[in-house]
């Protein structure tokens, strides 16, 4: 039985498909999830929380990761109303940014 031949590379063909900004990513994203590890490795320490009329011990890292949820779901929320708001005035025929026209305000006055 003959087992088939190993493919050669080519050099010069792994040299044109070099990509310096790919390997970049890959070494910043594995540094990122070991930060992540040891951020969760040092912040498991339970801590009390206070609510008004309880209180909990919860571990760190949920306490930060909860607190990180609520303000990414803050920002998206907020970021939803003012594409709403936006949206609602284009179609109104109101100028987007209504801070820029007072600028020129006190001219459009005098010439009215």
């Amino acid at each position: 039985m003959r087992f088939p031949r190993r493919r050669r590379f080519d050099t010069a063909q792994i040299q044109e498909n070099w990509q310096p900004r790919l390997y970049l990513r890959l070494i910043a994203l594995v540094l990122l999830a070991a930060y992540a590890i040891a951020f969760v490795l040092e912040n498991r320490k339970a801590v009390p929380v206070h609510f008004v009329f309880a209180t909990a011990d919860v571990s760190l890292i949920w306490l930060v990761l909860l607190a990180l949820a609520v303000g990414v779901l803050g920002g998206i929320l907020l970021a939803q109303l003012e594409r709403r708001r936006r949206r609602r005035r284009q179609q109104a025929g109101q100028p987007l940014d209504s801070g820029a026209d007072l600028v020129g305000r006190d001219e459009a006055e005098r010439e009215a």
